[in-house]
This record gives structure tokens, sequence and C-alpha cells, in this order.
């Protein structure tokens, strides 16, 4: 199998990440048997970010992954990849943060080259809140964004504090019965025109916003399609039409609202910025 070059890009922090991760998430996520290998196949077809969290469940598989992949030779060392993990909320309060990440790292090595996360950190006031209260500023935000979720505020916003963006569900998500990503007849016209799969559109756009896509899949084929996004580009005309899908905001976080809880309503959680 050839082995696809990735580019970087450089964050705050100095370091240099891999300008797309293969996504570990998914309700209906293979079992640790059949995952490991797929991981591993992953790293030799290329990929050499990989995104996990505590509530995927995967820490402990992609840590096997790359174990095997060791033993095999496809990569030299640990350090040849960058592993990006994420802080469920649950584990937020100052006592929690360390402990959970100490998991974290425990169950498969995940953080002693990458980047660990917080989730819900969509709103540029409360990012705002953060810059002004951190010694550290945060290399990265991973948020939800497509061309159904084209965050554009956001992305200005990050770029102008140095933030780098990771697109979660760049290829939109099984949160309605309609994937207007994957299901866009705009990006389907794309796809015939340029010889491309409606994945690849949608991933070259967010590639074209700065920002990395986290790209989910278990499908081996489909994995290898995803890394060809970086020898070609989108046309003015193409990237004006995609600015016409139709907006599908999935992950809102309306889990978090309650009238007993600190939001008690969507706009109160995105601090009106939905």
């Amino acid at each position: 199998m050839d082995t696809v070059e990735i580019p970087e890009v450089v964050l705050n922090s100095g370091h240099k990440m891999p300008a797309i991760a293969l996504g570990t998430a998914g309700s209906a996520s293979p079992s640790a048997e059949q995952l490991t290998p797929l991981f591993v196949e992953a790293i030799a077809a290329g990929y050499r970010h990989l995104d996990t969290a505590a509530v995927y469940l995967t820490e402990e598989i992609v840590g096997q992954a790359v174990a095997e992949a060791l033993r095999r030779g496809l990569i030299k060392s640990r350090d040849e990849l960058f592993i990006t993990t994420k802080l469920w909320c649950a584990d937020a309060d100052h006592d929690l943060v360390l402990p959970a990440l100490k998991e974290s790292l425990r169950h498969g090595r995940v953080l002693s080259d990458g980047v660990g996360q917080v989730y819900w950190c969509q709103q540029r006031s409360k990012l705002s809140t953060l810059l002004q209260n951190a010694t550290i500023p945060p290399a990265v935000n991973q948020v939800e964004l497509n061309v159904a979720w084209q965050q554009q505020k956001l992305i200005e916003f990050c770029k102008d504090k140095g933030i780098h963006v990771c697109a979660l569900s760049p290829l939109g998500g099984a949160y309605g019965s309609i994937n207007t990503v994957m299901e866009s007849p705009i990006l389907k016209d794309v796809a015939a025109a340029r010889n491309k799969t409606v994945a690849q559109v949608a991933l070259r756009w967010v590639r074209e916003q700065g920002a990395t896509p986290i790209a989910r899949s278990f499908d081996r084929e489909r994995m290898r399609q995803n890394l060809q996004i970086f020898d070609w580009e989108l046309t003015d005309e193409e990237v004006a039409k995609m600015q016409q899908i139709p907006e599908q905001k999935a992950n809102t976080g309306k889990e978090f609202v309650s009238p007993e809880g600190p939001y008690k309503s969507l706009e109160e959680l995105w601090d009106g910025e939905i």
C-alpha cells in the first residue's frame, strides 16, 4: 500500500500537527478486535493524526494500534504520530482535569505528543473569557465545522487569536434523517464534475478554510480516499455554490440545557451566538 504524505500545520505552541485526522468516534463502532487492525491500516495508508476521546472508549484501542504499527515497522517511533484526546465535560472541574488526563494517558499513552482538549468551546465569548485568564493560550479549538455549518465568525476569531481550528463532523453526521453534507446536490455535482467523491469535496472545503478535518470512516477504501485532498483546489465558482447549502447545525448541545442547570436555553448556552 502506498503511503500518502500529509502536510502539517504549525500550532502556536510550535508543535507541528498533520493536516487531516482519522476520527475514532461512533455510536455503532465495530469491536476492538475489528478496530485495531483498521487503525493500523490507517497508519499504513499515511494517517499520522488520530483523534480520540475518553467518551469514545477508543483511547486504549488507539494505543494498541500504535504498538502494533511500531511492531510492524510502519512507524519508527511514537513521535511520528500526533494523537488528540478530549476531556469530557463531567471532568472539567478544577480537581478532576489532571486525573482524567492521566487516565487517558494510562489507557493508550495518547498524550505523549499530541493535544488534550476540553469539550464545548464553540462560543467566541467563552473563548474570550478563557484567553483573558489563560497563561498558556489554547493551540487548537475543535468544533463542528462543515459546509452546512460554516462557522465563519468563529474561524476568523480563532485565526485572529492564533488558534488553529479542527473540524469535527466535516462530513456532517447522522444527527437526523438527512445528512445535509453527504446528500447535498451541490456537492454531488461538484464531485461528479471533478471526478472526486462527495467526501473528498467536503473535506477539501474544510482544508481551504484553514482548518484540519477529522474524517471518521471504518471503511478501508474510504479511509484511503479521504487522504486524497491535498493536490487539488476548489474553484471560486464551486466555493460560491457551497455557500448556498442549507444550514444544518447538528450537535447544538441541547443535552446541556435544563431548567435546573446553569444553562436554561440554547441561547444561554451559546451566549446568543446560535
